[in-house]
This record gives C-alpha cells, structure tokens and sequence, in this order.
C-alpha cells in the first residue's frame, strides 16, 4: 500500500475530510499518481431489500376492540407481502384501500457555470503589478508606458504583457463554488509567475473603470475591500480603464496629480 492511501486511511479514521484536486493549472506540476484500493461493488437495490426484510421481526399481534381474541396484523405489512410484491411469492389478499398522495417531483437543479473573464498583467520592476480585465491592445500599452513614463515610475522599455483567462478549459469540469475557485485559480497563476520572474510583489496597479468595479466577475475575484486584494493580499491602487485614457483628454487631465503622488511613492519605496 501507498504512502499516499495510508495517509487518507489515517485522516478519514480521524474524520478529516482528504481534497483531491479536480483539474490542473497552468504550468503546474502533474499529480503524483499512486495505487487505489479498489471499491467493492454496490449490492443491487432488489437483494438490499430482501436482506432487510429477512432480517425484519414478527409483526405483531393487536387485539380489535371490544374483541376478547387477538386479532392478525395486516398482511400488507408484513415483510412475506413485500416479497410478493418482488415477484418471489403470490401475493395476499390486499386491504382496505385507502387512498395515498403522490409524491412530490423535485426539479433537477440547474447546473452551476463558471466565472468567464480573462486579464493582462505586467510588472514594473519586479515590485508593481499592473493589471487590466480583457486582452491589452498595443495602443493601450503604448499608453501606458507613456503614462508610467511620465510618472516617474518606469525607465525603459514596457515590460512584457501576460494574458490570463478564466476558466483555463471551458468543459474540462464543472464548479462546485465559482467565485471561490476562480480565486484561488487567479492566486496560483500570479504567485507561479512570480516564482519564475522572481518578483517581489509590493503593490497591484488595477487599470478599470468605476462601473466595472462593481460589476464585472474580475472585481469580484480581486474581492478589493479598503485598498486591499483579498485575494492577491496586496494593496490595490486604482486608475480609470486603459480604453477611456486613450479617447479622453479630459481624463488624462484628472489622472495627473494622481500620478504625480504615484511617483513619489514609486521614489519614496525605492530608496
């Protein structure tokens, strides 16, 4: 036997439930197959019931009343009329009909879908992530190179852009909690690709509009609450989608000053 069966024999003896995973993530290692105990075979329904009516005491005898003599139990109800019903024997006298409600239909529960979204992401000197929902467009990052340009916060040329989307296979398997596993999908891709950049995350620079904060299924991945990432465990600083910057001048404009105290802290963290 397995170290690894040993160790599930161990934990379900202590009543702690073993998770095994479902699918595999990006870039991730395989899972490390091992030898499975095999399952005994479930005992059909018919030779359950047989077994349990076996089993089953004498019914028993009831007196009528105002009767001196007891009365016989109903032979409906005896476990020999049920075995009739199987077919094993002729079936007694039935009884009194009595009338019985149908049971109720339940209707199958629809199937629960996963979050559909995709991002780009990039790292600024190994310390500030910027993120945008939605592939970034070469006008865009031209933009934003520009914008982190002028804050002070890039030198250089624009680091390269990483696309991500969720789910990694549309039919591979079916969500038992969406938002928590596209959560835990997003932290495993940012924290594998940070492993092999070596990157020492400080911040997340989060490129959406307003609207899209409160609405869109990224926003609710990131789950941001008081300027933090719940997910990502990091501060989030957020700017007006990429997509609004390069049709209005007016918001460029409004950004400045948020830029300017971007870079000072850019200055202030580097030192």
């Amino acid at each position: 036997m397995t170290p690894e069966v040993i160790r599930r024999h161990y934990l379900d003896a202590m009543g702690i439930t073993a998770w095994a995973s479902r699918y595999q993530l990006p870039n991730a290692r395989p899972t490390e197959a091992c030898e499975w105990e095999e399952t005994p075979a479930k005992t059909p329904p018919r030779e359950r019931l047989h077994a349990l009516l076996d089993d089953a005491p004498a019914p028993r005898l009831h007196s009528q009343p105002g009767a001196g003599e007891p009365g016989t139990s109903s032979p409906a109800a005896s476990p020999s009329a049920i075995k009739a019903l199987l077919g094993n024997t002729p079936a007694p006298e039935p009884p009194l009909e009595t009338s019985t409600a149908p049971e109720p239909r339940s209707l199958p529960a629809e199937p629960v879908k996963p979050l559909d979204f995709s991002l780009s992401c990039l790292c600024i000197g190994g310390r500030w992530l910027n993120v945008c929902e939605g592939e970034m467009t070469p006008v865009e990052q031209q933009l934003l190179a520009n914008i982190l340009r002028a804050a002070g916060v890039l030198s250089g040329a624009l680091p390269a852009v990483t696309y991500f989307k969720w789910p990694p296979m549309v039919t591979a398997f079916t969500p038992e909690e969406p938002l928590e596993e596209a959560q835990e999908g997003v932290a495993a891709f940012i924290a594998g690709i940070s492993s092999r950049q070596g990157w020492q995350l400080e911040k997340v620079l989060w490129w959406g509009s307003e609207e899209a904060a409160l609405t869109s299924p990224f926003a609710r991945v990131l789950a941001v609450a008081n300027g933090q990432s719940q997910t990502l465990e990091l501060p989030v600083w957020q700017g007006p989608a990429l997509a609004s910057l390069t049709q209005q001048a007016s918001a460029k404009r409004a950004l400045w000053p948020r830029l300017v105290a971007l870079g000072k802290q850019w200055g202030s963290d580097d030192q």
